[in-house]
């Protein structure tokens, strides 16, 4: 079995096996990150899109862990140009690591483009198979009836935002449940602003075609 273990906002940790991932490492700035940059210990850092609250303390755990940076080309440029490792992929490509496999979706969001993240490209979602289980993470995303698509490779677990003004909100998300039919579904992506505070007890309520499970930061699920 692979161990997830939520981080906050949009930020989880992958084991597996020997080998540790973590997805959208916002911890640095964010008030209810559930773990320090400088205490992570990983060999792979997932980044859906450029936006500070996703790619976060990318480079600080990669240089301290000697880690691989897997996300769309401009990001993994971006890292490479800042002294990183990275593998390049972009959206409907899949590539088999060491660990599983890493397939790229799209994701209906913006990028960064300026300040010291610069990086443009297209936001993501991933699908990681591990183990031989799929988990998708959605990354920062409206609703698309593509989600039919990606219900149809078999999810075990899926990370869906709910907190809305930037994203999906409660009703939305529930609809993408429908879609995607996962066995489980962990609502992410909300309460760490004003902007995106929403009840996640509200989204479980509705939620009728998965099992709805809401982590706390710190808490882990089996997959």
């Amino acid at each position: 079995m692979a161990t997830v273990k939520y981080l906050g906002h949009s930020c989880f940790t992958i084991v597996t096996g020997g080998t540790n991932l973590i997805i959208d490492p916002f911890l640095t700035g964010n008030p209810l990150a559930g773990a320090k940059a400088a205490d992570i210990k990983v060999d792979y850092i997932l980044v859906t899109h450029g936006h500070g609250d996703h790619f976060g303390d990318t480079l600080e755990i990669a240089k301290k862990n000697d880690a691989t940076v897997i996300g769309p080309n401009e990001i993994a440029v971006y890292c490479q140009a800042n002294g990183v490792d990275a593998h390049n992929m972009h959206i409907g490509g899949g590539w088999n690591f060491p660990f599983g496999r890493v397939k790229l979706t799209i994701a209906h969001h913006g990028y960064s483009a300026g300040d010291d993240l610069d990086m443009g490209g297209s936001p993501c979602g991933f699908i990681i198979t591990v183990e031989g289980k799929k988990i998708y993470h959605a990354g920062d995303t409206g609703l698309f009836m593509d989600m039919q698509l990606i219900g149809e490779e078999g999810i075990e677990l899926a990370l869906l935002p709910i907190g809305d003004n930037f994203t999906m909100g409660i009703d939305d998300a529930v609809r993408a449940v429908s879609f995607i039919k996962p066995k489980k579904v962990v609502p992410m992506h909300y309460n760490t602003f004003d902007l995106i505070k929403v009840d996640p007890e509200e989204f479980k309520s509705k939620v009728t075609d998965a099992k709805c499970v809401i982590m706390n930061v710190g808490d882990t699920l089996e997959v």
